[in-house]
């Protein structure tokens, strides 16, 4: 982590992951939180997955701002609204470009977004058209 600079990079996608391996420690380490708030000082976007809504959430940068996290416990939901993020119960939710999502089921959903936010709509679909999403 000592290596990775914000400045060398458009955006940062943190993935979940599960309490009973160690993810929680890992996701609340302050090194990999300092590292999501460098990224949002320098407005850099900011993507994650289920439970990645977590370390975000550590760093600060959500306080007083939507966002969502794995909903099939609603433990994980209370989990970070008690990290000071005001929590909507809905797949994905975009705020001052950060986006979270609930479950793993959205993976696909928030990997295009970012692409999206990236590259631009129209490789998007051209990618999406290639892979068989669309026809």
């Amino acid at each position: 982590m000592d290596e990775i600079k914000a400045v060398d990079y458009d955006a940062i996608a943190i993935p979940g992951g599960f309490e009973e391996y160690g993810f929680y420690s890992d996701a609340f380490d302050p090194q990999f939180t300092s590292i999501i708030k460098k990224f949002y000082e320098e407005e850099k976007i900011i993507s994650s997955i289920c439970t990645g809504a977590f370390p975000i959430a550590k760093s600060g940068i959500l306080n007083h701002k939507k966002g969502t996290t794995y909903n099939l416990n609603p433990l994980r939901q209370q989990m970070l609204a008690d990290l000071g993020v005001n929590v909507v119960n809905q797949p994905i939710v975009e705020s001052d470009r950060i986006t979270t999502s609930w479950n793993p089921s959205t993976a696909l959903d928030v990997a295009f977004k970012l692409l999206t936010d990236l590259t631009g709509e129209e490789n998007t679909v051209s990618i999406k058209t290639k892979m068989g999403f669309l026809s």
